[in-house]
């Protein structure tokens, strides 16, 4: 799921802005909005500036495209400049790291446009046999995500198109959205926070329906938190504490950006 492993960062003396600046290093993809960016437009960027503000920090970058390799180049680099200490959005519990308390929990979901008529709202709808339907995929160097995977299990591969992950000006993060939008595809299955802005500023009204998980699936909902790097516990108590102080702040920023926000009980 890439687009869960997004951004590092760093909270050291910062050379050339006084000692008494700090910086806030932020390992980012610099084309994976509405995530991160150059321009510093996603809601991780935005993430990113609270706490390093409740740090007294000032946010820094390192951009590294997230795909293979994200954490070996960018918290586990060998080279002092290169390193991040903390991911932004990491899965709870993610094993390369030290995860904090989750900040938020969101889903997999269904995207169509409303005059479609559709009424999605599990895996097993008869009609997902006859559409088009886009996911996206990860290549063969990757597991694909659980909507491909659990697609394939009830025989619905053929009429299944998909969108590469690797983004770039001619590929952007918007291009599963505009295609169900322009009538390319009928409906999409995508991880919420990476469809919900996009969806928000559809000038085609578009129907979002999260998916639900059944007991035999792979899961379709998950805890996203800040993954440190292990051994600094110094740093992992500062960044809970900041994130537990600014959780409101951070929750109005995901709201704004339409991320799917789920509960611990809606995964029943």
């Amino acid at each position: 799921m890439k687009s869960v492993v997004a951004v590092g960062l760093l909270l050291l003396t910062a050379s050339g802005l006084g000692a008494d600046v700090k910086q806030f290093r932020v390992c980012a993809d610099p084309e994976n909005f509405p995530f991160s960016n150059q321009k510093q437009e996603g809601f991780e960027n935005k993430i990113a500036e609270v706490i390093a503000k409740d740090l007294g920090a000032r946010v820094s970058y390192i951009w590294w495209g997230q795909r293979r390799g994200f954490i070996r180049n960018t918290m586990n680099a060998t080279l002092k400049e290169g390193r991040c200490d903390v991911m932004i959005g990491a899965p709870a519990g993610y094993d390369v790291v030290r995860t904090t308390q989750p900040y938020y929990r969101s889903t997999y979901v269904f995207v169509y446009r409303k005059d479609k008529g559709f009424r999605l709202k599990t895996l097993d709808d008869p009609i997902l046999k006859t559409i088009r339907i886009g996911v996206h995929v990860l290549g063969e160097d990757y597991s694909n995500p659980p909507p491909v995977h659990e697609l394939a299990k009830r025989g619905i591969v053929t009429n299944v198109v998909g969108f590469d992950t690797f983004y770039s000006e001619k590929n952007p993060p918007s291009a599963i959205i505009d295609a169900v939008a322009g009538g390319k595809i009928d409906a999409a299955i995508v991880w919420g926070p990476a469809a919900g802005y996009f969806v928000l500023h559809q000038k085609t009204p578009m129907a979002m329906v999260p998916i639900p998980s059944g007991k035999s699936e792979l899961p379709f909902q998950f805890d996203i938190s800040m993954g440190v790097k292990r051994g600094d516990d110094a740093l992992f108590d500062d960044v809970q504490n900041a994130m537990t102080r600014r959780s409101a702040e951070n929750t109005a920023i995901l709201k704004e950006y339409g991320v799917p926000l789920q509960r611990k009980a809606d995964a029943k």
